[in-house]
């Protein structure tokens, strides 16, 4: 059955988007008052709201039921493809927008359709071997991870039992870096500038566009030695699932995880530890109730690692809060200001232990992220390991005073400053223990950096530090 398209409305009592005044989406409020830059807009405009993204205007979805009914697309209005942007097919796009390279991407999360199908299938059946915990790569994984975890947090209190640390650069930062190296099978210390380069195209700084270049050309490289000798790690897995993923197809689909794994992961984590430390959400009772996957649901809800999704453009004219949004106009959606929409903190259970799951942090519909499993897994050993081992864990500054990024898609700090104590010893290194010999030697691939763990973590942290 074909979508239904909607019928045009008629004129719109206001201005089109292009000539309507706009307010800027990064202001001091929108990184630092986030609620109330939020209700201001609603107070305004209602469920949807004309901004400024970096000095291309663009709609901005804030009501709960407006962000659901766009990420469904149950009508097929809504399109990913750059190409249904107006102003792009006008070629009135900046050059130098700084969040061109994103939209211009043209992975999985920019397609459509059969396109879009095609690559979400190979993800499904590529993520799974990490994502079934029956799986040995699964389980691998989550050991190595554990071990990651503990390495960082045994470097970060060298100092002593006691002490100061930025758990941003110092852990939530580093350990998703060093998952990503060990799914693209390049070993857990993976390349040094990738990761730098990955934050400033998630950021949309003014080297944006370069550093999008250097680390596709990276991954190219990676994905070029899996397709020529295949290995236990995920290029790999995706080329099994889709043997006709060509080269470059597969380089955007990994350069689009080190994002979603180095990134919004990093983030999440780091989010989740800053809702714990606040203790205004409940996380610290969940936390209590040794129920972690609910305290990554009250921080997800609270502060999404993705504060706001990427463009997507309407294929027609449509109705969307008290405005038309014209076929070709970009759209935002924006989960977190959803969050703080009366419509959904109505809706959310008073319970200090168990809150809603149904928060939009993991997109819905069918852009829904199919990472999900695998990302709240590298959280939920990071913060168990983090809690077992640091006492006394307390936030270096007011709440009101931490530094967040300005970034119109992360919602992330750039650094937690926090004072800790030892809860004792630092466990025994616990080596990988393969199955079989088969396992033992892709382990041993995977594994293989020429450096202590402790010499690697330290290599990890230096590069972070210079990201900074």
């Amino acid at each position: 059955m074909e979508p239904q398209t909607p019928q045009a409305d008629p004129a719109p009592a206001h201005p089109p988007l292009d000539a309507l005044a706009v307010q800027p989406l990064l202001n001091r409020d929108y990184e630092s008052r986030p609620a109330a830059f939020y209700e201001r807009l609603r107070a305004e405009y209602g469920p949807v709201a004309p901004v400024d993204v970096l000095g291309v205007p663009a709609w901005l979805v804030i009501g709960y039921a407006q962000t659901l009914d766009v990420m469904r697309d149950t009508r097929g209005i809504w399109s990913r493809r750059v190409e249904n942007w107006r102003r792009y097919r006008e070629g009135s796009v900046p050059a130098d927008w700084p969040m061109l390279p994103v939209v211009e991407s043209g992975n999985s999360a920019f397609r459509d359709g059969a396109d879009s199908t095609r690559l979400r299938s190979a993800w499904s059946e590529g993520l799974r071997p990490f994502q079934d915990r029956t799986r040995p790569e699964a389980k691998a994984l989550e050991q190595a991870v554990r071990r990651y975890a503990d390495e960082l947090i045994t470097v970060l209190a060298e100092s002593g039992p006691a002490g100061w640390a930025d758990l941003s650069a110092q852990y939530a930062r580093p350990l998703p870096l060093m998952v990503i190296g060990r799914l693209l099978g390049t070993g857990a210390d993976g390349d040094d500038e990738l990761i730098i380069d990955l934050w400033r195209v998630m950021d949309a700084g003014p080297e944006a566009r370069e550093a999008s270049d250097r680390l596709l050309a990276r991954v190219a490289d990676v994905c070029a030695a899996r397709m020529a000798a295949p290995g236990a790690d995920l290029p790999s897995y995706l080329l099994a699932a889709a043997p006709d993923l060509t080269a470059e197809e597969l380089a955007r689909e990994m350069s689009m995880m080190t994002g979603l794994v180095g990134d919004v992961t990093g983030t999440l984590i780091c989010n989740t530890i800053t809702e714990v430390l606040i203790g205004e959400t409940g996380a610290r009772a969940s936390l209590s109730a040794g129920m972690i996957p609910e305290v990554i649901n009250r921080a997800a809800a609270a502060n999404p690692p993705m504060a706001n999704l990427a463009f997507r453009w309407a294929k027609a004219d449509v109705r969307l809060g008290r405005f038309q949004i014209a076929a070709g106009d970009p759209v935002m959606v924006s989960p977190a200001a959803a969050h703080l929409d009366p419509a959904f903190t109505a809706s959310t259970a008073p319970d200090p232990i168990y809150s809603s799951r149904a928060h939009l942090a993991w997109s819905a519909g069918p852009h829904a992220c199919l990472g999900r499993d695998l990302a709240t897994a590298i959280t939920t050993i990071a913060v168990e390991r983090l809690f077992e081992r640091l006492s006394s864990l307390r936030l270096a500054l007011p709440a009101d005073q931490l530094p967040w990024r300005s970034s119109p898609l992360i919602r992330g700090l750039r650094s937690l400053p926090v004072t800790y104590e030892l809860a004792g010893d630092a466990p025994a290194p616990q080596p990988a223990a393969p199955a079989d010999a088969e396992e033992a030697a892709e382990a041993a691939e995977q594994e293989a950096p020429d450096e202590s763990g402790a010499n690697l973590v330290r290599r990890v942290l230096r590069m972070v530090r210079l990201s900074s």
